[in-house]
């Protein structure tokens, strides 16, 4: 049962198709944890070339995938004024485990470590039904799109 649906998350996130990479939120604590979902079909458009005779998701899309479920926590428990943006700002411990293949479906299990606005340190782990299949710790500042200063 969706918690946060897909015009939730729309709403939330500035994300669009292709790139956006969550379909729902199954489970939402408020600064301290968060589960998302992402079903993985044939159709998604990274699978014409990542490879055409055995599709395999990129690695650093599932990356960015558990990056948009942290946002969501994020944003849910501390939005900034104004548009927010989040910023990935680091990856590390990353390990991906087994390929994600259409027809998975990836679930999401992200934990804050630390925040201090307004920066984000969790724990992020992909699972296809109960196997693990890619970990990393991700750092990230959510901020208000005024303060981003662009050079």
């Amino acid at each position: 049962m969706a918690i946060i649906d897909i015009t939730e998350i729309q709403a939330t996130l500035p994300h669009r198709y292709p790139f956006l990479l969550v379909d729902r939120i199954e489970e939402l604590e408020v600064g301290r944890r968060v589960v998302g979902i992402k079903n993985v079909t044939v159709n998604e458009p990274f699978f014409q070339g990542h490879f055409p005779q055995r599709p395999i998701m990129p690695g650093v899309l599932i990356i960015e995938a558990m990056a948009q479920v942290g946002g969501v926590l994020a944003f849910k428990s501390a939005p900034p004024a104004g548009r927010p943006v989040v910023y990935l700002t680091g990856v590390d411990k990353a390990k991906f485990r087994k390929p994600v293949i259409p027809g998975d479906r990836l679930r999401f299990e992200i934990e804050v470590l630390k925040q201090r606005p307004p920066f984000w340190k969790m724990q992020a782990k992909a699972y296809v039904e109960s196997t693990l299949v890619c970990e990393a710790e991700m750092t990230a500042m959510v901020t208000d799109e005024k303060e981003t200063v662009h050079r």
